[in-house]
């Protein structure tokens, strides 16, 4: 099986702003301040790193002196209009020219719990926003006895991903916006029961997406994405063809990196709660309205990650190392003989940081 691998890196940096290409009276104009987050994902050769296993420890290593300058600092004291879009160029012009980062496949800012921008490797922005809903609905088609069969509820989460390039403009689109898109569906999703609106009596996550994308496109030209959160844990992405759903968990584990120089403190036994993230494609079924039934995921997975939890991992025999691309591809190889659908695996042993597995076909690299 080839896997492609993506190393990714973290970091926070608190900054004061304003947006002067904004309309006068716009909030954002004003002098603000925001908790940011960076995020790096790369693609990193042989040898790149100190030691095999280092990559991520060296890649936000690099990435915190990279916006080392951005901390506790007027942001347009280096950057003109900082605008999230901006503040991702700036960030991926420097790593890559000053701090010697290869392979830049996405960068991302997050600016607030609900909002950022993605980078992607070919210089486009991926505007999101993230929304919420609370709802109630029932599986019609499921087997009897199903829990899904039943009436239930959900705290539902929607990302909007809009792709729009900045080029020449200093401003792509307005957060304001997607709340504008967003604010009718809101209304009509919002405190009812989905098997009652018309298009959803069968109200996967799937459908879902499917059924927002159709009637969000045309008012959005620039939908990209949508993500469908059922639970914090789990959930699916539509972009108008395809479907991927995700399972995620967490997992308490001990390490060590045999690779690791002798005075390295990853030498020696150390641990991490870990966030496991499945990921699967498959065409939709038209009967279940799902690609695969997510307690099938948890079910078939569960021999795996009952050998992992609350385990030494440095004891499995067939485990090259402890570092997380190795976790990840292990876990990948692992899976696929009982969940065939499954893509990718994303590891991270802090938020942020971690790796990224895939099988060479998947492509797509959609923040979660």
């Amino acid at each position: 099986m080839n896997t492609d691998t993506l190393y990714s890196a973290s970091s926070g940096f608190e900054s004061a702003c304003q947006i002067p290409a904004l309309p006068s009276g716009h909030r954002s104009r004003g002098l603000h301040g925001h908790s940011y987050f960076a995020t790096i994902r790369a693609q990193l050769p042989a040898g790149w790193a100190p030691f095999p296993g280092a990559e991520v420890e060296e890649l936000r290593r690099r990435l915190e002196a990279c916006v080392a300058p951005l901390d506790h600092a007027l942001l347009n004291q280096t950057i003109e209009q900082p605008t999230d879009e901006n503040i991702a160029r700036w960030i991926r012009l420097r790593l890559e020219h000053e701090f010697g980062v290869p392979g830049i496949q996405q960068v991302g800012i997050q600016s607030t719990q609900h909002s950022g921008v993605d980078l992607d490797v070919k210089g486009m922005a991926h505007v999101w926003r993230r929304y919420r809903f609370q709802a109630a609905h029932k599986l019609p088609n499921v087997p009897m006895g199903h829990k899904c069969g039943r009436m239930h509820g959900h705290g539902f989460e929607v990302i909007v991903h809009a792709n729009q390039d900045l080029g020449e403009r200093d401003i792509s689109i307005d957060y304001d916006h997607l709340d504008e898109v967003w604010a009718p569906f809101h209304a009509e999703l919002n405190y009812h029961c989905l098997n009652e609106i018309e298009g959803l009596s069968n109200p996967t996550s799937e459908v879902i997406s499917a059924w927002l994308w159709a009637r969000m496109k045309p008012l959005l030209p620039e939908l990209s994405w949508l993500t469908v959160y059922e639970t914090g844990s789990c959930g699916a992405n539509f972009d108008g063809q395809n479907y991927r759903i995700w399972k995620e968990l967490t997992l308490d584990s001990a390490i060590q990196l045999k690779a690791a120089p002798a005075d390295s403190p990853l030498r020696a036994i150390h641990g991490h709660t870990y966030t496991l993230r499945l990921h699967l494609s498959a065409e939709l079924d038209a009967v279940m309205g799902w690609t695969v039934d997510f307690g099938d995921v948890k079910t078939l997975f569960d021999p795996i990650f009952k050998a992992i939890d609350h385990r030494p991992l440095y004891e499995i025999a067939d485990l090259p190392d402890g570092d997380t691309a190795s976790l990840a591809a292990w876990v990948l190889g692992k899976a696929r003989v009982d969940l065939p659908q499954l893509d990718r695996v994303d590891m991270y042993e802090t938020r942020g940081c971690g790796s990224i597995v895939s099988v060479a076909t998947a492509v797509d690299l959609i923040p979660v």
